[in-house]
């Protein structure tokens, strides 16, 4: 039996992306709130949105994309496992472009690059000596 109700190959893909970046069923705290916005009586009187907290990482959702507080679980978890995601994949990415940018300083430069480098000083150095004021002037 499903546990949400969406299709079983959505189900079996949030709790494969779930393993993955190990989020556990234990580890998360659920409640059930009322929700806030537009709605009038109806999401006044019932508790369709879900909060998921994950305490290890201690991120937070909150969804209530839908009527249903059943498929608002699913999603919440989704949205739980995308930002975890993010911040883990985030992380590996600060740290290999940080490497990147320690081996690109580290290359050693073209000769076309350094011609263009000494090119670029010298046109400054140019412009830089037009700016010079000699002291017979004043």
């Amino acid at each position: 039996m499903s546990r949400f109700p969406v299709s079983p190959a959505k189900e079996r893909d949030l709790l494969a992306r779930m393993e993955k970046y190990n989020v556990r069923e234990e580890d998360l705290v659920e409640n059930f709130i009322r929700g806030s916005g537009a709605g009038g009586q109806k999401i006044n009187k019932t508790s369709s949105c879900v909060q998921l907290s994950h305490l290890p990482t201690g991120i937070e959702v909150r969804c209530q994309s839908s009527r249903s507080q059943a498929l608002n679980r699913f999603l919440a978890r989704r949205l739980l496992v995308d930002e975890t995601a993010r911040r883990v994949e985030g992380a590996e990415n600060a740290q290999r472009q940080r490497i990147e940018k320690i081996r690109r300083q580290k290359r050693k430069r073209s000769r076309r690059a350094k011609e263009k480098m000494l090119e670029t000083k010298k046109h400054q150095s140019e412009k830089k000596k037009l700016r010079k004021v000699s002291r017979d002037e004043f």
